[in-house]
């Protein structure tokens, strides 16, 4: 048994969390909560997340929930894999800055979408993401004639960013832009992203054939 057990469900932000333990490249446990028999909700579980959401993980005894944080935590906890750029670099700021703007603005900006929310102009000072536009342009700038988003390799800030673009284009809350699409293809085309999606797709249940 693997000291490092993951819960999720494979239609949930715990693909992210797939993808990165692909990328970490240790052994691992998956236990999948599933919706229709209410296992999130379980005192089980809720005594390792009280939200009751997935994905957590649990390490060592050590519990961490939120996709950026579990991140985060397993670029630092598994430096080996490469995922985050060295304590003191001066690529570590970047790093976190945009590991943070998809767990904040874009994360925001996109339920307000799902949501069909619209923001008032003289209210946006009061939402973290502020506006649309003022989002997507400031990660379109960040992108733009740049492979990553944090010096000169991919990173964890990678993954989570391109996790979000690819699913907020594919179900429409994020709007389809050239350096999204190209971002999201190149970096999902890695193995461990192929090799996550595969995992997670087979867990998906499939609906009973007609009869």
């Amino acid at each position: 048994m693997s000291d490092l057990v993951f819960y999720t469900n494979p239609m949930s932000r715990g693909r992210i969390i797939r993808w990165m333990l692909e990328e970490v490249g240790q052994p691992y446990e998956t236990k999948i909560l599933a919706w229709e028999t209410g296992a999130a909700k379980s005192p089980e579980y809720l005594a390792i997340n009280p939200m009751g959401k997935v994905p957590a993980i649990v390490h060592g005894g050590v519990v961490v929930t939120e996709c950026a944080a579990i991140c985060a935590y397993l670029a630092d906890a598994f430096p080996q894999a490469n995922l985050a750029p060295a304590p003191g670099s001066k690529d570590r700021g970047p790093y976190y800055r945009w590991l943070f703007f998809g767990a904040g603005p874009i994360e925001q900006m996109a339920s307000f979408a799902a949501l069909r929310l619209e923001v008032p102009e003289d209210q946006r000072m009061m939402v973290g993401f502020g506006c649309a536009a003022d989002v997507l342009n400031t990660l379109e700038g960040a992108l733009k004639g740049r492979e990553f988003l944090a010096g000169d390799s991919f990173t964890a800030a990678d993954l989570y960013i391109a996790s979000h673009l690819g699913w907020g284009m594919d179900f429409g809350t994020i709007e389809k832009r050239p350096v999204f699409e190209d971002y999201v293809a190149r970096l999902t085309a890695r193995p461990a992203a192929v090799r996550a999606n595969q995992i997670d797709d087979a867990l998906i249940p499939q609906p009973e054939p007609a009869e």
